[in-house]
Order: structure tokens, then C-alpha cells, then sequence
């Protein structure tokens, strides 16, 4: 299981502006004038977020479309919303 609830709401911060160059994305924090660059991997993570999926939903997809465990997955997505969520690009309710 995910160690984010798996039911929890992401809701990305309106006070960001994402960018994708090629299969990397460019997110810059308006409230603090940082950027971040994600990877291909950060970048379908955030894609996914952005249509509504669910973490189980995008678990499932990366699971299928890149070659990682489900556990590694769940471990990785966490963190991944930890990182997001500590830097306010994301809400978690």
C-alpha cells in the first residue's frame, strides 16, 4: 500500500507555472521565484495528477508503462508527493 493514503486528494498549487520541454517538465514557484525540473518519470507522474487519476490509478499506469515493481512504485510516488508537498506545489487533503 502507499504510504500517502491512497485516497487522498492532490490538488496542485495555483501559484505554480509548468512547462514541459520535451519529456522533461520546468515547474516555477510564483510565490518564491524556484524552479524545479522533473524527469520523464516526475514529468508522467504530474501528467497523470493533472487528469484527475487517482494514486492507485497512476501507480497502475507507471507500473505498466516503465519497469518497476509495485512496491518501488508506491515507495517512489510518496516521496515523490512528499518532495512536491514540502516545496507547496501540491496539496494533499
Amino acid at each position: 500500500m502507499l504510504s500517502v493514503d491512497p485516497n487522498v486528494k492532490v490538488d496542485i498549487s495555483e501559484q505554480i507555472i509548468a512547462k514541459e520541454v520535451g519529456v522533461e517538465l520546468v515547474i516555477l514557484d510564483l510565490a518564491t521565484g524556484t524552479y524545479l525540473g522533473l524527469d520523464a518519470v516526475g514529468t508522467r507522474i504530474w501528467q497523470l495528477l493533472r487528469e484527475g487519476k487517482d494514486l492507485v490509478e497512476v501507480c497502475s499506469i507507471m507500473v505498466d508503462e516503465f519497469d518497476v515493481s509495485r512496491n518501488e512504485c508506491e515507495r517512489d510516488i510518496a516521496n515523490f508527493l512528499e518532495e512536491l508537498s514540502t516545496r507547496n506545489l501540491i496539496n494533499l487533503a
